[in-house]
């Protein structure tokens, strides 16, 4: 009976794991398995990620990117980059931000 007990858990989670791709091609298949249709409908649960986790740090990231601009900006303007290094410190991470939808990918196109 001890033995019972201490098997039955693995055949169980065997199973289990057995069965993900089959459940995972099921899914794809209630979704439409069209890629639009899931970056254009997020789920709730990367919207609330996305709400408490992804836009505090992209903020930050973006306040953090001004000021390593400003520090960095005798430095571009003497390279010639002062638009390079602006658009990759401060406007990026400000788009990601502030445009780019909630729970989405990404907001725009190169």
């Amino acid at each position: 009976m001890p033995r019972l007990r201490s098997l039955l858990p693995a055949l169980l989670l065997g199973a289990g794991l057995s069965l993900l791709p089959l459940q995972a091609s099921f899914a794809a298949a209630s979704a439409g398995s069209d890629p639009m249709y899931q970056a254009d409908a997020p789920r709730a649960y990367s919207m609330v990620a996305d709400l408490l986790i992804a836009r505090p740090l992209l903020i930050a990231g973006t306040a953090l990117g001004a000021a390593v601009f400003v520090v960095t900006l005798p430095f571009s303007a003497l390279g010639g980059n002062v638009e390079e290094a602006g658009d990759a410190l401060v406007i990026e991470p400000g788009r990601e931000a502030f445009v780019r939808c909630l729970g989405c990918a990404s907001g725009y196109q190169r």
